[in-house]
């Protein structure tokens, strides 16, 4: 009997990546899939964003696993749509029981070359956008006597991020969310916890992004040193962020609320 079984999971950000990732291995531990992705262009990022196509590859990928998937097209920003597909998934599915916060963007800058558009879409995305995807299922683990939330900050949540003082507050903000999530939803039995990868290796990286990256870097070389793992692999692999999401997400980790769990080889001591 696998771990997940009878459970239903709620991913944002599902399409590829570490939305996939999340997707694809709590259906191996026996969980139907619902989520949600944008599957087009986010705004001003210097990698490629996901499509209809890799979100249909997904759909693929569960269904392969032997169970369901209920995945569609959507904004996090969007707070009713978000409702509706929680509603919609309880609905067909019978409830909700596992919720993973995973959709956000990242613009690589230097703190004089950060604008308010670019500022604003961080907070909408990976502040509100987490925030909504809280509001829109918690009623409905509490429905079924709780549940596990896992919102997905980054290295950049513990520590910072150098050129990317939009994402690092972002980041951050999530931190405080899950302990002041975890604070009040425990009485429902539900736990929440976050997790925070370093550089993961995932189509974020892909397009500009690695460019983008080197010239921000240029700009204070001495900053660009920091975040460097300790092990000899300096990414970490989707799967290996998953099979800590699954950890969370399951019976396993019981009595764990308002943890914050690092995979980043180290990288936030260095």
């Amino acid at each position: 009997m696998a771990k997940l079984d009878g459970r239903v999971a709620f991913i944002t950000g599902v399409a590829r990546g570490q939305g996939r990732a999340h997707a694809v291995r709590l259906a191996r531990e026996g969980a139907d899939i619902v989520g949600i992705d944008i599957a087009a262009r986010l705004p001003g990022v210097p990698y490629e964003s996901a499509t209809p196509a890799d979100l249909a590859e997904t759909v693929d990928l569960v269904a392969a696993e032997g169970r369901t998937a209920v995945l569609k097209v959507g904004d996090v920003r969007d707070l009713d749509g978000m409702r509706s597909l929680a509603a919609d998934a309880v609905s067909r599915l019978g409830g909700l029981d596992i919720v993973v916060a995973n959709a956000g963007i990242c613009i690589p800058s230097t703190w004089d070359e950060v604008t308010p558009e670019m500022f604003k879409d961080h907070m909408d995305i990976n502040v509100t956008g987490v925030w909504n995807t809280v509001m829109a299922t918690s009623s409905h683990l509490i429905a079924r006597g709780g549940g596990s939330i896992i919102l997905v900050s980054s290295y950049a949540g513990k520590k910072m991020q150098p050129f990317m003082v939009p994402y690092t507050t972002s980041k951050h903000a999530v931190t405080g969310m899950t302990r002041s999530f975890a604070a009040e939803l425990g009485v429902h039995n539900i736990r929440v916890n976050s997790v925070h990868p370093g550089v993961v290796n995932t189509p974020m990286g892909s397009g500009d992004m690695v460019d983008r990256i080197k010239q921000t870097n240029a700009k204070n070389p001495r900053l660009a040193r920091m975040g460097t793992p300790f092990l000899n692999q300096y990414a970490a692999q989707p799967d290996e962020v998953a099979s800590v999401v699954a950890f969370l997400a399951s019976d396993e980790s019981s009595f764990m609320t308002a943890e914050h769990i690092s995979i980043d080889g180290g990288a936030q001591h260095f």
